[in-house]
């Protein structure tokens, strides 16, 4: 049984650990510190950000940090639980001696590699697969930066500590039944300095429910199963697209049960689509997503899933997607926005693009305190006036992205 409380608090010292780390090598080393310069100037002249450097990079070495955390959580639950068919990263029981022969004969095998270049291995195993590449791609910011190969001597070491009181590994992530609930609380509280940038909080189950009760349940109703589309466009760890998901394939399997259920879940993760501004978000909730389709599939290989597409995009919906209300879009100026490596600007245009029958959120309750994206929220969104709450562009944003007569729900600060 996965220890979330115990995994978080021992998770959060590890990402303080690889953020030191990682910013150690943006001070000290002048490549990377250039790399990272030119970047930071190309995103200020593009009106992507009005922090200054030191801010900027300190919020970028947390992504960067949280990237690598992740996506070794992603490994070990597919690991412990069987997803994936060889162990390298640890386990439980035996698993724990085989990680660290596979180990040692990795390093014959290639002489002169590291624990960075044995953990980089391990992660890469998810690239493997479609259905999870997504995940330790170019969409996850720790393929901006890695760790010292000091550093991931420690990562590797973290996964195989043994608690001195029980004897055994300190964290198994075995669930049989596959539940994720857990990376919300990561989602959540992995990093403080995240959380308050982001202002970070997760949906309650019982809320999601309730407003997809009153969003996605009439939208079917009024324009039909197998038209019906929704769109969460500050989905966090996918609290919506999960309920979603399960309403959806409920609904598929009841009209059609002599179909094939892979191919219902194929149906329904096109009738998903999820943004977040927050890479480690919009990662979690893919990861969700998957887990939640093979579960539903009663795939017990990751190999074997097919190559389902997700909608689930990194960006701001704020600043990407045109409307009709005749306001400017970014990407519809000169060659198009600025983006990130770890977004898709065609990803991006693709999902908000589009118009839902059903438009969910629970968006940010905060203040802008980027003045140049304060100032482009305004230009943008009429309903920006005076000291405005986040939830204010979003509200106009999930009214934006709805057909005529479609649903929408936003959790707003008094329904909580």
């Amino acid at each position: 049984m996965i220890d979330a409380r115990r995994l978080l608090s021992d998770l959060q010292r590890v990402v303080r650990d690889l953020e030191a780390d990682l910013r150690g090598r943006v001070a000290g080393e002048p490549s990377v510190r250039r790399a990272w310069e030119a970047e930071f100037e190309a995103a200020r002249s593009s009106e992507r950000t009005g922090l200054a450097f030191e801010v900027w990079r300190d919020q970028r070495v947390t992504q960067v940090a949280v990237g690598w955390v992740l996506a070794c959580v992603f490994t070990r639950f597919c690991e412990d639980n069987g997803l994936l068919d060889d162990v390298w990263l640890s386990g439980p029981g035996e698993r724990l001696a085989e990680v660290r022969d596979r180990q040692l004969h990795y390093g014959r095998e290639h002489l002169g590699s590291s624990d960075l270049d044995y953990l980089e291995a391990a992660l890469d195993r998810l690239a493997a697969v479609p259905v999870t590449a997504a995940l330790v791609d170019t969409h996850n910011p720790r393929t901006l930066l890695a760790p010292t190969p000091d550093a991931a001597t420690r990562l590797l070491e973290f996964w195989r500590r043994i608690d001195p009181a029980s004897g055994r590994l300190a964290h198994d992530l075995t669930d049989r039944s596959l539940q994720t609930r857990f990376l919300g609380d990561l989602y959540q509280n992995l990093s403080e300095q995240a959380r308050k940038d982001y202002a970070l909080l997760q949906t309650p189950e019982f809320v999601a429910e309730f407003i997809l009760d009153r969003t996605l349940d009439p939208a079917i109703e009024e324009f039909g199963l197998a038209t019906v589309r929704l769109i969460d466009p500050a989905c966090g760890s996918g609290h919506f697209l999960l309920g979603a998901f399960a309403r959806l394939l409920s609904g598929w399997q009841e009209l059609e049960p002599g179909t094939d259920v892979q191919l219902l879940v194929g149906r329904v993760l096109d009738q998903v689509a999820g943004v977040d501004i927050n890479p480690y978000a919009a990662a979690i909730a893919r990861f969700r997503l998957v887990v939640a389709a093979i579960r539903a599939c009663g795939i017990r290989r990751l190999v074997d899933a097919p190559a389902w597409r997700l909608h689930v995009a990194i960006g701001d919906s704020l600043l990407f997607g045109a409307s009709d209300s005749g306001q400017v879009r970014a990407g519809d100026r000169g060659e198009g926005p600025f983006v990130y490596s770890y977004e898709d600007a065609a990803e991006m245009k693709e999902v908000l693009g589009q118009r839902y029958h059903a438009v969910v959120g629970n968006p940010l309750y905060i203040t802008v305190k980027n003045p140049v994206l304060n100032r482009a929220y305004r230009e943008r969104w009429n309903a920006c006036a005076g000291q405005y709450a986040m939830s204010v562009p979003f509200a106009q944003r999930i009214f934006d992205l709805a057909v005529d007569s479609g649903s929408t729900g936003q959790i707003t600060a008094n329904s909580l």
